[in-house]
């Protein structure tokens, strides 16, 4: 039996992830995710001004309580902000804990509050960019880095234009079940990585929008190097293959949490000029270049607890700390 089967569906080539929970999710092991998901329920009824102090404190938190995600933070920093001073990057660094936290609580809202809390939570600037693309019939992709708030936005987007996204099964259900939940609750299709590239070209080819996040180290096999604010990242060169296959404009989407409560802010640029050129190293620099524009107005917002320069272009170690492999299970 698959691995990931007691926990997920095996999605069909073309059928859409089904948001449901397995039978295993109420096994007794899960009893410690349970109360977190009973936990984010009540926030969600409760005013993000009162719940964003929580999520501060549970962000400091988890700052001090582990070490590797602070040095993978650390790492992360000095590669792509050497000219910054350690004070300047330990801030940030802080900074991160603290939004990444909020947005983890914010969690409660979105798949447990309101839906007209959740639209009014969210502003998106930008729009007429996406429209003016709608109106001329062309096809479109969002590119979005993986900011702390992808979520919120990403869901409340697809209200907009009909789309969908890629997303990552987890290996815990009930995680598994509350984020696609969230994500899909206003209408967004959401693919399993497990599906492939086809079903992203077929909703391409038929209009849907696709949400995209291209920046994680899929390792060597599939990228090319590009730079990713002067350091080589081991970069998927997919978006300019699917951009030229689905005749698609690229628009880059930001995603900001912002303070006191008041939610979050999305902002829509107008699409990439010249994309795609038609050459990997040069397209996926360009999306690199388009991702580093909206990151360096608030770096804070970037998930830089991922292990992004994992993947080194001569083949040299990682530069984070080695992580222990867990044993499978049977």
């Amino acid at each position: 039996m698959s691995k990931a089967s007691p926990h997920h569906e095996s999605p069909t080539r073309d059928r859409p992830y089904r948001t449901h929970l397995p039978h295993a999710a109420f096994a007794p092991r899960y009893l410690g995710a349970w109360f977190v998901v009973l936990l984010l329920a009540i926030a969600g009824q409760l005013p993000l001004l009162l719940t964003r102090p929580v999520g501060a404190a549970l962000g400091l938190m988890m700052m001090a309580a582990n070490r590797k995600r602070r040095e993978v933070v650390r790492i992360n920093l000095a590669l792509c902000f050497p000219n910054k001073g350690a004070h300047e990057r330990a801030r940030i660094a802080r900074r991160h804990f603290i939004v990444a936290g909020q947005a983890f609580v914010d969690l409660g809202l979105l798949v447990f509050g309101p839906q007209w809390r959740v639209l009014r939570a969210v502003r998106i600037q930008g729009l007429e960019h996406l429209r003016a693309q709608l109106g001329s019939g062309g096809r479109t992709i969002l590119l979005v880095p993986h900011m702390v708030g992808m979520n919120f936005a990403g869901s409340v987007v697809v209200r907009e234009h009909r789309g969908f996204s890629m997303m990552k099964l987890q290996r815990n259900p009930i995680v598994n079940w509350m984020l696609n939940r969230g994500r899909a609750r206003f209408g967004g299709e959401l693919i399993s990585r497990h599906q492939g590239l086809r079903p992203v070209l077929r909703r391409l080819r038929r209009g849907q929008g696709f949400y995209y996040l291209p920046d994680e180290d899929f390792g060597p096999k599939h990228s090319v190097f590009a730079p990713f604010f002067g350091v080589p990242r081991a970069t998927l060169p997919t978006l300019g293959r699917l951009a030229e296959m689905a005749d698609a404009a690229v628009l880059p989407f930001f995603v900001r949490l912002l303070p006191w409560g008041r939610g979050y802010e999305a902002v829509v640029h107008p699409p990439l000029a010249g994309f795609p050129a038609g050459d990997p190293v040069t397209d996926a620099t360009a999306m690199n270049r388009a991702l580093e524009h909206g990151i360096a107005a608030m770096p804070e917002q970037y998930m830089w607890t991922l292990k992004f320069f994992r993947t080194r272009p001569d083949g040299s170690p990682s530069p984070y700390p080695a992580t222990p492999r867990r044993g499978r299970r049977g």
